[in-house]
């Protein structure tokens, strides 16, 4: 998948992370019914892979999902034969080096410009800028100085105002996890994620005009 066009076109990345696999299963399938056209699984949740694997066969195969906290060669090696098309890293990674070695693009971890200019020299697609809540939107701003090109997907912290906020000062996307799944991933209310959804999704686009 083309996952640089994909954030710039959608702007808000879904981080899927719980203890319920069928949780996990139901709050993907609701996502994409929601119009989330982004969705990580994070491999720390249980049965991640599984949860892939089922969620590919639901979706098919043009839907931008992927794994997420894939940190070694043999994660994204499980990743990529579970379905997911991109990857996400939480820091620089050994998975990095393997996600190039099997064509996948990834989103790689950073924080400092250190650590940008690594995860670019390492081919990562975009970065992700975690944790995102350290320095907030300000941040954010500061290191598009020095990298004005470099697509930052700020990660960590990000609720609705924020993700407004984020993609005002130049972010290519955001990414959110528990301020939007909420209880969900644990067998909470879908028909509020439906709502947080909605909510999102409108701040995500508000937040791209600006």
């Amino acid at each position: 998948m083309n996952l640089l066009e994909a954030l710039h076109t959608h702007r808000l990345l879904a981080i899927v992370r719980g203890p319920d696999p069928e949780a996990a299963l139901a709050a993907v399938l609701v996502l994409a019914e929601s119009g989330i056209a982004l969705i990580e699984v994070s491999l720390t949740g249980a049965d991640a892979l599984g949860t892939i694997r089922r969620a590919r066969a639901a979706l098919g195969p043009g839907f931008g999902l992927g794994a997420g906290t894939v940190l070694t060669a043999e994660d994204a090696r499980a990743a990529a034969d579970a379905g997911a098309t991109f990857l996400v890293t939480p820091a620089l990674a050994p998975s990095l080096g393997e996600a190039a070695r099997l064509g996948l693009p990834v989103l790689a971890g950073a924080l400092t410009p250190t650590e940008v200019v690594q995860a670019q020299a390492g081919g990562a697609t975009a970065v992700k800028l975690f944790p995102a809540s350290l320095g907030g939107p300000q941040y954010l701003a500061a290191l598009r100085d020095p990298f004005p090109r470099t697509p930052f997907v700020p990660v960590g912290g990000v609720d609705a105002d924020g993700a407004r906020e984020y993609l005002r000062r130049g972010a290519a996307a955001v990414g959110v996890g528990s301020p939007l799944l909420g209880d969900a991933v644990r067998g909470g209310d879908l028909g509020a994620l439906r709502d947080r959804a909605a909510a999102f999704r409108t701040e995500a686009a508000a937040g791209a005009r600006a």
